[in-house]
């Protein structure tokens, strides 16, 4: 599981397998295709970082214990529209695997995908609504943030001009706001009073920018072998992150090199005077300080179990250790 490996929080594990199944029962269908398809990137895996997040904002809220069943519910249900979110996402970027295996519109095709998808995010909104219209509009209104963030992001391919307001406006859509989500149903289901559930939305918020970031410069600094796809893969799809932002901003000549669709010897040229700049410092800096915000969230927040909060603070530290 990567970054959540060293929470150590002892009913994490179980509470985790729990989870599953209660992902896997709701992705069942009495169509065996349909149940097929809904099911194949949740067997294949993944960190399950935001399931993770819900089920250790309920314990900071209620003490290290067995989560109970509303819990469980609320992390399903924004793993599934994380997963929905994927299933649309390898469509426009036709992506050919996902998690090391087959993406769903590669195996079957984009139509199955997008409607598989739709499926996804229905059942999320299913497991939603039965903790109470609260969670439901969450949802729902998080389900479009998402959406916002990526035709933010869908606006700027190729375009050199964009800006580090415009990244950081769409990683908040497409990220941080289902990672706030997570955090703040752990605590509604949790019945935290205002000033604690806002403590853990803004966590759950510094956390999505940090692990975005993160993400981004991975991309340029990682190699293939570590990515399980090529590095560079965002400038060979036109999506400059902030890395690239950083970079163009101080050298023309390589702004000039973007714009367009690069093949695989310029992208590594562009991926090359790229990490020669100050641009992956940058954006390691500013990853940093949503990780210093998160910790200071969780403090300011009397009401929440401190081991929890520094093993959660540590968790996010962690993100930033992974860019050098």
């Amino acid at each position: 599981m990567g970054i959540i490996d060293d929470l150590s929080l002892a009913p994490l594990p179980d509470d985790l397998a729990r989870c599953e199944a209660r992902l896997h029962d709701a992705v069942g269908h009495d169509d065996r295709f349909l149940g097929d398809v809904a099911a194949h990137l949740l067997k294949a895996g993944g960190k399950r970082l935001r399931p993770t997040l819900a089920i250790c904002a309920a314990y900071a809220a209620r003490g290290i214990e067995a989560a109970p069943a509303p819990v469980l519910t609320g992390a399903a249900s924004v793993e599934l529209v994380h997963l929905g979110s994927l299933y649309h996402d390898d469509v426009i970027d036709e992506a050919e695997t996902r998690r090391g295996v087959p993406s769903v519109n590669a195996r079957w095709s984009n139509i199955t995908a997008i409607l598989a998808g739709d499926f996804l995010l229905a059942r999320a909104s299913a497991l939603a609504a039965s903790l109470g219209a609260d969670v439901a509009s969450l949802l729902a209104d998080t389900i479009g943030e998402l959406c916002r963030g990526q035709v933010l992001e869908l606006q700027f391919l190729f375009n050199a001009d964009r800006d580090e307001e415009t990244y950081l406006s769409s990683i908040e859509g497409k990220t941080a706001s289902l990672l706030a989500t997570a955090a703040r149903v752990g605590g509604m289901v949790s019945n935290v009073d205002a000033a604690t559930l806002d403590a853990l939305t803004q966590f759950g918020h510094h956390l999505g920018m940090c692990f975005q970031i993160v993400d981004d410069v991975l991309d340029l600094t990682r190699s293939e072998a570590e990515l399980g796809k090529p590095s560079g893969n965002d400038l060979h799809e036109g999506v400059y992150t902030l890395p690239v932002i950083h970079a163009a901003s101080a050298d023309p000549e390589l702004r000039a090199l973007l714009g367009r669709k690069l093949d695989w010897p310029d992208v590594e040229a562009v991926r090359a005077r790229v990490l020669a700049s100050d641009g992956v410092a940058a954006a390691t800096e500013l990853a940093r300080t949503h990780a210093i915000k998160a910790r200071d969230v969780l403090a300011g927040a009397g009401d929440l179990d401190p081991k929890v909060c520094d093993r959660l603070g540590a968790m996010v530290d962690g993100l930033v250790t992974r860019s050098f």
